[in-house]
């Protein structure tokens, strides 16, 4: 499952980052790394972006960037 496919107030754990460049670089950079524990929060009206809350920081992605980041439903 990615991370995009994630149900508001729905709970994961990262297992893998798949995006490569900068945006994999970003993300690390945020804290998506392997083992973090992320909740969605909510889609915003018109789909993109989307909020997630990790570690106690409301982070948002598109869903184009969130689609790169494996995850495992808690």
């Amino acid at each position: 499952m990615t991370l995009d496919a994630m149900k508001p107030g729905q709970e994961c754990e990262i297992l893998d980052i798949t995006a490569e460049g900068i945006v994999g670089q970003r993300l690390m950079d945020m804290g998506f790394i392997p083992g973090a524990r992320v909740k969605m929060v909510r889609n915003a009206p018109l789909v993109d972006p989307v909020e997630f809350l990790m570690k106690g920081c409301h982070i948002s992605l598109r869903h184009s960037e969130a689609k790169k980041v494996e995850v495992k439903p808690l």
